[in-house]
């Protein structure tokens, strides 16, 4: 018998040193420290969402926000293990009030660039109309679309499922999310055996 799903703070990977004071947009104004992504940075999994979300709860503790349980909750029973996953975001730092969003993504998008140079993924997971659209450079790019199919993006074979936030609020969303990612498992899993 499996245990209980439990979330859990995955580790953070270190922001490199020459991204760690970026001030290339405006979001460092907003108070928001640096996120470069968590879990495992060799995983041969990278799943992207749009922003790193609350890393802490009101009294500066480290908490789990709702996005990554519902994440984790997903990884949990489509099989994967913090291990198999690295989660980065489009945007480093988590936007608190208005920002030029266009050029915040456009600046944003060349740190994900770097990333992707250095963890080289086998396969991508985005998750999100934000992520897709920012991914992809398609605005009109939607996940309702594009969910269910293969897509090759940046040279990067890509699936799409809705954000984990969407899902929470619309638990009517959480069988199509828990099928993606079971089927993203399916390819990933023949993969390994090649």
């Amino acid at each position: 018998m499996m245990p209980d799903f439990c979330p859990e703070i995955w580790p953070e990977i270190p922001t490199p040193n020459n991204y760690l004071n970026c001030k290339d947009c405006d979001l460092y104004k907003q108070g928001t420290r640096m996120v470069w992504g968590e879990g495992n940075p060799n995983a041969s999994i990278m799943v992207i969402l749009d922003n790193p979300g609350a890393r802490e709860d009101k009294e500066g503790n480290q908490a789990v926000c709702g996005t990554r349980q519902t994440l984790q909750k997903a990884a949990y029973e489509s099989g994967l293990k913090m291990s198999d996953l690295y989660v980065t975001y489009i945007l480093k730092r988590r936007p608190v009030r208005k920002y030029d969003k266009d050029v915040t993504r456009e600046i944003c998008m060349g740190h994900l660039e770097q990333q992707l140079l250095t963890s080289k993924p086998n396969l991508i997971l985005c998750l999100g109309n934000v992520a897709v659209q920012a991914f992809f450079r398609n605005p009109d790019a939607e996940v309702k679309i594009l969910r269910g199919k293969w897509n090759e993006v940046q040279g990067f074979q890509t699936a799409v499922s809705y954000h984990p936030l969407a899902v929470r609020r619309r638990p009517n969303l959480w069988p199509f999310f828990l099928e993606d990612w079971k089927g993203f498992v399916e390819c990933y899993r023949r993969l390994l055996e090649k």
